[in-house]
């Protein structure tokens, strides 16, 4: 993120001693990204946080495709993919490319019986059904239906939900993830016209601090693959760190959406970027004002990017029989836009009570085998007219 934070204790300067009260030394960690040239803390740790005592075992986790080149337009029906018990177990890559996975997740059980770390990706966890507390080195951040989590790659963390139904909706960037550049100035701070703000931002609170020495196991993503390493101490033992790259949340009932006399293109709804993808949050507002406005978006060409679009709740005023939890993607190439009867129904509406969550990809999606299991194969007839 682009402001300060800071948690727990630290000394006065950057890379200068700091003892503890009883003798011997906190030991530092710059955690940063893009070098030395990114967002990045400095971190203090009760013990080395280098100490790894083995790897016991490595597998892959890459998803098969089984479009690699795909022109189609697609509805999946996301909650009809299976709850499991295991938090990674139950993570199933629907759409992938160079730059990012999309994420379907039905966990039955908090994961408490390890730890995990992606070492390639930052991560963006919309939550649909379930709360809890997301735990992380740097704090703890509690979460509920609609909020986003983006926990920055390499951040190790434990995820704890308060019942077995539980959905998330989740996007892997394999490039930073930021909030959008046109609404920071050149400080960083948020601009008047931007949908959200800092104060909308929740940072880590409760900062849990673990002494402990013995065997701990951390499960880490490294390109499609789970290495298992057991670690000699605590993963979270910081006492304190500040910096710009830590786990934040976002809801998306905070973003405050931009509205105008004629129908706005989506940027106005940007949420977060990267340089290969954009996420947006479709949140209810009024509809535009002009005597003579259609409110359903115009038909478009997507010349540029992949559009997916996953439907969170309320009503989808430019789709026909579509249900929360299912995902639109409409590929690069071919024309989209309302379903037949969705224009006209759109007229004199004054309001939308809609929730959903769109990314846009710059480069093609491939469909995996995992989402051709939920397709509906049909849906890029619903456009005819009979």
């Amino acid at each position: 993120m682009p402001f300060y934070h800071k948690l727990g204790k630290i000394p006065p300067k950057r890379h200068t001693q700091f003892k503890k009260p009883n003798g011997g030394f906190y030991y530092e960690q710059l955690f940063g990204t893009i070098g030395f040239d990114g967002m990045s803390t400095n971190s203090y740790h009760e013990q080395r946080p280098t100490q790894v005592k083995s790897i016991v075992k490595q597998y892959s986790i890459a998803p098969k495709v089984s479009k690699s080149n795909n022109i189609q337009s697609y509805r999946l029906r996301g909650f009809e993919v299976t709850p499991k018990a295991d938090y990674l177990d139950s993570r199933t890559v629907i759409l992938t490319n160079s730059d990012c996975n999309i994420i379907l997740a039905a966990p039955e059980s908090s994961l408490t019986d390890y730890f995990y770390k992606n070492t390639d990706a930052d991560e963006l966890i919309f939550v649909h059904k379930g709360s809890g507390k997301l735990r992380t080195m740097y704090g703890n951040l509690e979460f509920k239906y609609g909020d986003y989590l983006l926990i920055p790659r390499g951040i190790i963390y434990q995820i704890q939900f308060d019942s077995e139904d539980n959905r998330l909706f989740i996007v892997e960037s394999f490039s930073p993830m930021y909030t959008p550049k046109r609404y920071r100035n050149w400080f960083g701070q948020m601009l008047e016209h931007s949908p959200f703000c800092e104060r909308d931002i929740r940072r880590p609170e409760e900062l849990e601090t673990y002494n402990q020495s013995g065997e701990f196991t951390i499960k880490l993503k490294k390109q499609n693959e789970i290495i298992e390493m057991i670690y000699a101490s605590h993963p979270f033992d910081v006492v304190g760190y500040d910096g710009y790259n830590y786990p934040y949340a976002f809801s998306i009932h905070d973003f405050e959406p931009i509205t105008g006399r004629i129908h706005q293109p989506p940027p106005v709804h940007q949420t977060f970027e990267t340089n290969a993808f954009v996420v947006c949050s479709f949140v209810p507002r009024m509809y535009d004002y002009h005597p003579d406005s259609i409110p359903a978006p115009y038909n478009h060409s997507n010349i540029d990017s992949d559009e997916v679009l996953y439907y969170v709740d309320g009503d989808f005023m430019s789709r026909n029989d579509i249900e929360a939890g299912h995902i639109s993607l409409h590929p690069a190439g071919i024309p989209h836009g309302p379903h037949p009867g969705a224009m006209e129904r759109s007229i004199g509406q004054k309001d939308t009570q809609e929730l959903a969550v769109m990314v846009d990809t710059f480069k093609p999606l491939q469909v995996t085998d995992e989402a051709l299991k939920i397709a509906d194969d049909d849906y890029h007839k619903s456009w005819l007219e009979n």
